[in-house]
């Protein structure tokens, strides 16, 4: 069977998706060697933390205990953003997966993007919070000019086009299954 423009498409999405979320996963478990070391510049001059990866296994063990208060906050963040962006990523393979077989208006896609609107409201949440915590911490405004002030309303946005597109997708399945239904 020839496949459609939008599942070739869907083909490279997937593959590139896949790509994504391998790379992510690795980033989240090289973030508190990063941290440790005092940023990326850094962690990439030293040689030392990229053999075998003992400094970022030795950073998720033990190099915990050592971080400061701000370090601590900025780890603990990363990780759970990069959590939440694994899933979300998962949730975009699932979702292609149905289109890759033929079947895109199926009520499990308006399941997977509703969970990717969850963990965008969460990344959100918790940017909102590190900014707070920011301010409060060094007594300046200068933390609403960072990244973290800038991931609150873009993944507020990008959760709440999560789920508006959950709801299209749930009334196309439903829409889907009556007209199957009909002789």
């Amino acid at each position: 069977m020839e496949r459609i423009p939008v599942q070739k498409l869907a083909k490279v999405l997937y593959v590139l998706v896949l790509i994504a979320l391998a790379c992510n996963i690795i980033a989240v478990y090289l973030v508190p060697a990063v941290v440790l070391v005092g940023g990326t510049q850094r962690f990439v001059a030293h040689p030392e933390w990229w053999g075998g990866l003992q400094g970022a296994t030795a950073a998720w063990t033990h190099g915990w205990i050592w971080f400061s208060g701000h370090e601590w906050a900025l780890t603990l963040f990363l990780v759970f953003a990069g959590a939440n962006t694994a899933v979300i990523l998962w949730q975009a393979r699932r979702v292609l997966k149905t289109v890759l077989a033929g079947t895109p208006f199926a009520s499990e896609n308006a399941v997977s993007l509703r969970r990717a609107a969850v963990c965008c409201f969460l990344i959100a949440a918790a940017a909102l919070a590190r900014v707070i915590f920011s301010v409060c911490c060094y007594r300046s405004p200068l933390p609403l000019a960072t990244y973290n002030a800038l991931f609150v309303p873009m993944f507020a946005m990008a959760g709440l086009l999560c789920l508006v597109m959950s709801a299209l997708f749930r009334q196309a399945a439903e829409m889907k299954a009556e007209n199957d239904l009909t002789i």
